[in-house]
């Protein structure tokens, strides 16, 4: 772990961008910060082990994500929402995005004037172009590019392809993302391939991964790797175990434990993914198939309702991979992760809060054993949170 770094020059857009809310403070200080708020929250069921940190906490996220609008002068403006405002920041460069996507979204920026692609106005309704996202594999070696319109209607949109990809012609793929509705949310359901094959493939813990357009992966592929070596090590697999992995968006935790099972023992283990969106699970399956996991499935459920389906059915397993979203995990779902009562649980958490009052329901029936806090997210106040919990045999 890294707890002192060189500094780069303060952010310039610091005083108006929201997105990192630690810039004033040293590196190490964050850590100590982050370090103090998981023993703060948990510190009834002990002290929690040194938080990993990064030895260089710039540049990390493989996602970078612009907003677009109109000046007053015509100017198209490119960046992000100002703190508290829906006004938008015209940022060049950040600090804590990777560099190559930064300078993508800047091609794309500079080329739309000569195209006479406009950028769309909420106010009006008028124009095309909303957001732009570049997202890079952990090895760099594939890029995906995704354009979001307000309709399907893209002026010159072969000649702006063909131009953008001579000026950037390391890009993998381009796709276009229709978002025609009047809402925050970034990305509509409809897509089409401009270039290439519609996502990108990346390589992680020995496993490989196809990103679709859509799907959730972790922004800082440096510390997804301390994190999953941190969960597949909470978990000791030892071959043969039945595992679910709840709330497991396209497989990655727990391919990667299979995968890493597999390279160490040579035994399989029966893997069962949950999840509730359709496309991910499409994404989880082909990559079980392409990792060579016969005894993978993935299910397309409530995790909580597949649970207790399972139980009622007199099945249990051995292990639980649990991920959920920011806001935890429902009632629901922590009752019948009880009623299944697996030997172990992996709770993952991208918010110790909503952890530390999810493992309320489960302490009676749990010790738990390891809490190991992650630094995905340098400058800003996430904090990642593994917490192994065993059952108790009364």
């Amino acid at each position: 772990m890294s707890r002192q770094v060189n500094a780069l020059e303060r952010c310039p857009y610091e005083k108006w961008c929201g997105g990192c809310s630690m810039q004033s403070l040293p590196y190490k200080e964050q850590l100590k910060r982050k370090e103090k708020e998981v023993a703060d929250l948990l510190k009834i069921y002990g002290r929690p082990e040194p938080i990993l940190g990064m030895n260089f906490p710039y540049y990390y996220r493989n996602k970078a994500h612009a907003v677009l609008g109109g000046s007053l002068k015509g100017k198209i403006v490119c960046g992000t929402y100002e703190r508290g405002s829906h006004r938008i920041v015209n940022i060049d460069r950040c600090q804590i995005e990777d560099r190559e996507c930064d300078q993508l979204i800047a091609s794309v920026r500079e080329l739309l004037p000569s195209f006479k692609v406009e950028p769309y106005n909420e106010d009006t309704g008028r124009g095309c172009l909303r957001h732009i996202i570049a997202r890079r594999t952990a090895d760099g070696g594939q890029i995906m590019l995704i354009l979001v319109t307000a309709q399907a209607a893209f002026p010159s949109r072969k000649k702006f392809v063909s131009a953008l990809r001579k000026a950037r012609p390391n890009i993998t793929t381009i796709l276009q993302n229709i978002n025609g509705q009047s809402t925050s949310v970034v990305l509509g359901d409809r897509y089409e391939i401009l270039y290439g094959p519609g996502y990108i493939e990346d390589r992680l813990m020995g496993a490989r991964f196809r990103i679709s357009p859509g799907a959730f992966y972790q922004v800082n592929s440096q510390q997804t790797k301390k994190l999953y070596r941190l969960a597949i090590d909470m978990a000791d697999l030892k071959g043969k175990e039945r595992v679910l992995d709840a709330y497991c968006g396209t497989g990655t935790i727990g391919i990667a434990a299979a995968v890493d099972l597999a390279r160490r023992t040579k035994e399989p283990m029966e893997l069962i993914g949950v999840e509730c969106n359709p496309a991910a699970v499409r994404d989880a399956r082909i990559n079980a198939r392409v990792n060579g996991l016969r005894q993978a499935r993935f299910v397309v459920a409530d995790a909580g309702a597949f649970m207790l389906s399972e139980a009622e059915a007199g099945r249990s397993c051995d292990l639980v991979f649990m991920d959920p979203p920011r806001a935890g995990s429902t009632e629901e779902f922590l009752l019948a992760l009880r009623r299944l009562a697996p030997e172990k649980i992996v709770y993952i958490s991208c918010d110790p809060k909503t952890q530390a009052r999810d493992l309320k329901y489960l302490d009676s029936a749990y010790a738990i054993r390891r809490i190991a806090p992650v630094d995905m997210f340098p400058f800003t106040d996430g904090i990642e949170n593994v917490v192994l919990l065993e059952k108790i045999h009364f």
